[in-house]
């Protein structure tokens, strides 16, 4: 299979436009076409539905996406494997949500990771936390850092660091009561904290912003005020620079950073051994 077909096909989908596809990808219209004619042939199926005014994925085309996503993922990941240089005798791909990548802990795991293992080469993907399973099981990556641990026959997982998520807001000397007519912001940290979220009177309203970015939810408080949960290691310098509040009175979610991986992977033994390093 022709990458550069999968490739194409992602971005028009993205873009639900041909011409738009072209441009983004620096290509001429009529070759994006081409590219998705080839493709159809090779499928023996069309991904696209063509009416005027009106690009559609076709039920094969909603089914294919994945899969050409996988493809591309495992590709990419496969050219850096092999080109390594003498350098760098082992690549260590790493996955997680976007908001667990905008956590300060990230980057510092990152940086131990590189300290104790010099010759490792590292690449990070970002995911969905739908996407989280599958991409361990279909080794898109080795190790995963989440919240959540996904339950995975085979898995094994190394508590990283704790963090808690705690209630804030733009306007000052707030409680549990007055924040009723403040408009919510609400960042998606996953099921668990869903639920205990949804147990909270003074929270049950559509949220005015659904983010599953810290920084999105950060500068919406910020610049157009209202309240919500905000890991405190990004509230804090807010907190202190009297920008942000704490709500009285208000629950703070305890939370907890693991790193996961499976034993059937490949590289276990190299995780293991990473993992003995980091924890001594």
């Amino acid at each position: 299979m022709d990458t550069d077909l999968l490739r194409t096909f992602l971005e028009v989908n993205k873009t639900r436009h041909f011409g738009k596809a072209a441009t983004n990808l620096y290509l001429t219209q009529s070759a994006v076409s081409f590219r998705i004619r080839q493709l159809e042939i090779k499928l023996g199926t069309p991904v696209f539905t063509r009416k005027r005014g009106d690009l559609r994925l076709t039920a094969a085309g909603e089914r294919f996406v994945p899969y050409a996503e996988t493809i591309l993922q495992t590709w990419g990941r496969a050219r850096q494997d092999v080109a390594l240089t003498g350098s760098y005798q082992q690549q260590l791909t790493v996955g997680a949500a976007a908001v667990i990548w905008e956590m300060e802990s990230c980057n510092e795991w990152l940086e131990k990771v590189q300290a104790v293992k010099p010759d490792w080469a590292l690449r990070t993907e970002s995911l969905s936390r739908q996407q989280i399973s599958n991409a361990l099981l279909e080794k898109i990556v080795d190790v995963v850092l989440t919240s959540e641990p996904p339950k995975l026959a085979d898995m094994q997982q190394m508590r990283l660091t704790s963090f808690e998520l705690v209630l804030v807001s733009n306007v000052p000397d707030q409680d549990m009561d007055s924040i009723v007519e403040l408009p919510l912001v609400y960042l998606d940290w996953g099921t668990r904290f869903g639920v205990e979220h949804g147990r909270i009177p003074a929270l049950q309203r559509t949220p005015v912003l659904h983010s599953h970015g810290c920084q999105a939810a950060l500068r919406f408080l910020l610049n157009r005020g209202g309240v919500g949960f905000l890991p405190s290691m990004i509230a804090q310098p807010w907190i202190d620079a009297g920008e942000l509040h704490l709500v009285k009175d208000s629950p703070a979610m305890a939370n907890e950073l693991y790193m996961v991986w499976l034993s059937t992977n490949d590289k276990h033994e190299d995780i293991e051994d990473l993992v003995g390093n980091l924890s001594e």
